[in-house]
C-alpha cells in the first residue's frame, strides 16, 4: 500500500498523521521510488512544530531517504528500475513509503553498502565532508577544533580532519561523550560543562589557537570559538543548537585577520558538484574513514514515537523510518 504522512496542521507528534496516497506514474525526468529508509531529523521537529515556515500545509517533511527505483519517466537515462538510490532535497515529500521524485537529484548506491548505513550516515556525512573538504580545507599540519565531537556531524568531522592529517581538539558534554570523540580521532578532549574550552584551547595550543573551529552549538560557544582562532583563523558556524547567535560587530575579528562562514549542505551539494561529493561520501564511507553509529529504527507507522523520543533525547545516534 503507498501511504505518506501528513502533516496538515502545526503541533506536537500527533500531528502526524498517516494517510494513503496514489502516486501514479513518473512524468518527464522522474522517477517512482519505493522508499527503505526514511531519515528524521531535527528539522523536521521544527517543520511539524511550526518553528520552520518551510513546508506548504497540508505537506509530507521529511528531507532525505534511501529507496529501489520502481520505474522511470520519458528521458532518464542517470538511473532505471532495480538501482538502489539515496537523496537529499529541500523540496520535502520524504516521509512517504513510494514517491515521485526529479532523477538528477538521485545518487546511486554502491555495491555492499547497506541501505540502513546510508540512511543513518547520508546528510550528516555529505555535511561533514562539505566542512572539512570545502569550507575549510583541512590539511596536515592545521589545529582543528569541533563542538560537539561525539555528536552526529561533529563525530564524522573528527574522523575526515584525522584522516587528512590534522590536530583534533573536540569539546563534549560528559566522559562517555569524550570517549567517543577520542575514538573517532580527537587528540585532545574538553569537558566544556566543567571547564572554560577558550583556556584549555589556548593551553593545548600554547597561545596559538585553532586554524578552524567547527561549531553548531550556536549562543553559547561562538563569542568563545572566535576567541580560539589563531592569526588568519576560520570560525564555520553550521548549526545553533543553544540558540540563535547574536549580531557581532564584525571588527572583532579584525584583530587576528579571522573569517567567519555559516554554510548550508543544500549549496553544496547540488548541480555538478552532487556526484563528486557522493562519490566522496562513499569512499569514505567503504574505506572506513567514516563509520556509522548507533542507529534507532521505527516502524513507518511509529513516525510519531520516532519525534518523540528524538526530542526527549532518547536517542543516540541517527533515527530512521524503516518503511
Amino acid at each position: 500500500m503507498q501511504q505518506a504522512v501528513i502533516l496538515r496542521t502545526p503541533g506536537g507528534p500527533a500531528a502526524l498523521g498517516i494517510e494513503p496516497i496514489e502516486v501514479g506514474e513518473p512524468g518527464a525526468g522522474q522517477v517512482r521510488l519505493r522508499q527503505t529508509y526514511v531519515s528524521v531529523n531535527f528539522h523536521d521537529c521544527y517543520v511539524r512544530s511550526g518553528l520552520y515556515k518551510t513546508l506548504p500545509l497540508p505537506g509530507i517533511p521529511g528531507l532525505e531517504a534511501v529507496g529501489v527505483v520502481e520505474a522511470v519517466g520519458a528521458g532518464v537515462t542517470s538511473v532505471k528500475p532495480g538501482d538502489r538510490v539515496a537523496y537529499l532535497t529541500r523540496a520535502y515529500g520524504g516521509y512517504a513509503s513510494h514517491r515521485l521524485i526529479d532523477a538528477d537529484i538521485l545518487v546511486r548506491i554502491p555495491d555492499g553498502i547497506e541501505d540502513r548505513v546510508v540512511g543513518a550516515l547520508f546528510l550528516r556525512g555529505l555535511t561533514a565532508i562539505m566542512l572539512v573538504d570545502q569550507v575549510f580545507p583541512v590539511r596536515a599540519g592545521h589545529t582543528v577544533l569541533v563542538h560537539a565531537a561525539a555528536g552526529g556531524v561533529g563525530r564524522l568531522v573528527c574522523q575526515l580532519a584525522k584522516h587528512a592529517g590534522a590536530t583534533v581538539i573536540g569539546t563534549a558534554g560528559s566522559e562517555a561523550k569524550a570517549e567517543v570523540a577520542r575514538a573517532s580521532g580527537c587528540d585532545h578532549t574538553i569537558l566544556y560543562r566543567s571547564v572554560d574550552f577558550v583556556a584549555s584551547v589556548r593551553e593545548l595550543t600554547n597561545g596559538r589557537g585553532v586554524d578552524v573551529a567547527y561549531d553548531a552549538v550556536g549562543k553559547d560557544t561562538f563569542q568563545g570559538s572566535l576567541e580560539s582562532l589563531a592569526m588568519r583563523g576560520h570560525l564555520v558556524n553550521y548549526g545553533q543548537a543553544s540558540g540563535p547567535i547574536a549580531p557581532f560587530e564584525i571588527s572583532q575579528l579584525f584583530a587576528k585577520s579571522n573569517s567567519v562562514s555559516r554554510p548550508a549542505v543544500f549549496h553544496y551539494f547540488t548541480g555538478d558538484d552532487r556526484e563528486p561529493m557522493a562519490k566522496r561520501f562513499f569512499g569514505a564511507l567503504a574505506d572506513g574513514i567514516i563509520t556509522a553509529d548507533q542507529s534507532h529504527e521505527y516502524a513507518f507507522a511509529d513516525v510519531a514515537r520516532a519525534h518523540e523520543d528524538l526530542e526527549a533525547r532518547k536517542t543516540t545516534g541517527a533515527v530512521l523510518l524503516k518503511v
